[in-house]
């Protein structure tokens, strides 16, 4: 049967483990929420420059006319 010190020491082990993960947990945390914002945003810069590519493909459509330089 392990003695107090031994008990003590395994105790001690597991607490400062259970703190080292809790600290990455909340780091992953952190890098994961940072990484969502930035997704967002270039989701929503896609989201215009597709918006800005189908109306210049929509006016050069309806112009009907040759560009200048033909």
């Amino acid at each position: 049967m392990p003695d107090t010190a031994d008990l003590s020491a395994r105790l001690e082990k597991l607490e400062t483990r259970i703190a080292f993960q809790d600290q990455n947990i909340e780091d992953l945390n952190a890098a994961i929420s940072s990484q969502w914002a930035e997704f967002e945003k270039l989701h929503r810069e896609i989201s215009r420059l597709s918006e800005q590519l189908a109306d210049a493909h929509a006016n050069v459509q309806n112009d009907g006319q040759p560009p200048p330089h033909y």
